[in-house]
């Protein structure tokens, strides 16, 4: 019995949202859906040494979302591309979702900040605050909109110094 224990609360662990921050509310994920571009990042291993980095978001039959994350390998010259799916973890006015590109096994995606007006860039963070994506619907994010959204991350305890600036073109 303690085995299971352990393994629900591990896999629930990875897609908790980091202590003090909040997803977005009043979220609609038709407007949500399409290409975003990754701007800047955290490092991690999914994506390492990848640029051109975008991800793409549509409807799945379920009421799920399917994801299509694609990213340019420069050293293989080769793209590299990885399909999951997910779905809410809470209602699906709040930008918080759990993500799987590995079978079972899911991963938090909680959306913690949106342009609400035109839904032109997000900020996105996994169960920690290891992980962060800064994604535009275009290649290039507006500098007073990036520099903002890195502001606001620092702020939220985000190592940003550690930043790794996708290239788009």
């Amino acid at each position: 019995m303690n085995i299971v224990l352990l393994m629900v609360a591990l896999l629930t662990s990875c897609t908790r949202i980091p202590e003090g921050l909040k997803p977005v509310e009043n979220f609609d994920i038709n407007r949500y859906l399409g290409t975003w571009y990754e701007i800047a990042r955290l490092d991690n291993r999914f994506e390492k040494g990848l640029d051109k980095i975008s991800a793409t978001y549509s409807r799945r039959a379920d009421g799920g979302i399917d994801v299509l994350n694609i990213g340019w390998n420069p050293q293989t010259r080769e793209w590299e591309k990885a399909e999951g799916k997910g779905y809410f973890i809470e209602q699906a006015d709040k930008g918080r979702l759990k993500v799987s590109f590995f079978g079972p096994l899911y991963g938090a995606y909680n959306i913690i900040n949106l342009d609400k007006k035109n839904y032109a860039y997000s900020m996105v963070t996994g169960p920690n605050k290891s992980y962060l994506w800064i994604l535009s619907r275009t290649r290039q994010l507006p500098k007073a909109d990036l520099e903002g959204l890195i502001k606001q991350a620092k702020e939220q305890g985000f190592d940003t110094d550690q930043l790794i600036f996708a290239r788009q073109d």
